[in-house]
């Protein structure tokens, strides 16, 4: 093989590629979860602002501590200083969440309390971005827009094995989401410990959406929508088969908006969210009008 061809497939296509699958595995199968546990189809990754306060630890450290992402500094230690920001972002969002739920046992109390901490994280990340350098703001917007390019073989490795964990958690938490989605008052009946079941989607959920967001970014609209195109592909509501059909559909989907994002004839590639918002878009869309006819009906 040519040696230019091999370092292109070797040491940029393919970890690139196994990227664009994990994430999107990892997104899809958290949307199913937050889809099941708040029983509300329009929930996703973010809902929780797991990936708000990943975003937070990122802005934080570009925004925060210029001298590490100067141009022409960045190095290796920066990047992973951001990864454990975005890590230690999502975990401190999620451990309020958990703080919460034993106190509050509405679960859309939960949801909206979700929101507004994503809301407010938010909030903090533009006031950073108002007072930050001309540089540092081009370094996060360019973050904020998700790239699965920039992964490194050392830091796929770590990403492979904290997403395989994250799965493993959600495969067999398949038939405790299965009571769950017919309410938690039949949930109690079966004899299904609420708190542990929240607890264990919780911190499955973060592992998988804060993980994703502190190697690529926030990625949008794929943990909606994944879950409902599995849902008509596959006609079925067990999660047991939803899950490994959702980890199948997540990864092709996400795969194949990068390889539609590599503008044809240039070296340029368009941001990877852009493309996961035209695919999902119509999808959220769909679900707003199918669930407004089942009502009206």
């Amino acid at each position: 093989m040519n040696p230019a061809w091999k370092t292109i497939i070797v040491g940029f296509r393919l970890p690139k590629a196994v990227t664009a699958v994990l994430a999107g595995m990892a997104l899809s199968v958290s949307g199913l979860q937050m889809q099941t546990i708040f029983r509300n189809p329009l929930a996703g990754p973010y809902v929780l602002g797991i990936s708000s306060g990943a975003s937070l630890g990122v802005a934080l450290v570009i925004l925060g501590f210029p001298p590490l992402f100067a141009q022409g500094n960045i190095n290796p230690l920066s990047i992973w200083v951001q990864i454990m920001a975005a890590w230690i972002g999502a975990a401190a969002v999620l451990l309020l969440i958990m703080a919460i739920s034993f106190r509050v046992r509405d679960i859309m109390t939960i949801l909206i309390l979700g929101v507004l901490f994503g809301s407010a994280t938010s909030a903090i990340v533009s006031i950073l971005q108002y007072f930050s350098h001309q540089e540092q703001l081009k370094a996060f917007v360019v973050w904020s827009m998700g790239n699965l390019g920039n992964v490194t073989r050392g830091q796929l490795t770590v990403m492979s094995f904290t997403i395989l964990a994250g799965l493993i958690m959600a495969v067999f938490s398949g038939k405790m989401l299965n009571v769950m989605l017919l309410g938690e008052s039949y949930a109690k009946s079966m004899g299904l410990n609420i708190m542990l079941s929240r607890i264990i989607v919780f911190i499955s959920t973060s592992i998988l959406a804060g993980t994703v967001t502190a190697f690529c970014g926030p990625i949008g609209f794929i943990g909606i929508a994944v879950p409902h195109i599995t849902r008509i592909l596959f006609k079925s509501a067990d999660h047991r088969l939803l899950i490994p059909a959702v980890i199948m559909t997540g990864g092709i989907l996400l795969l194949l908006s990068d390889i539609l994002s590599q503008l044809p004839g240039g070296e340029r590639t368009l941001p990877v969210n852009s493309v996961t918002a035209l695919i999902g878009i119509p999808v959220v869309i769909w679900v707003i009008f199918r669930n407004q006819k089942i009502t009206s009906i």
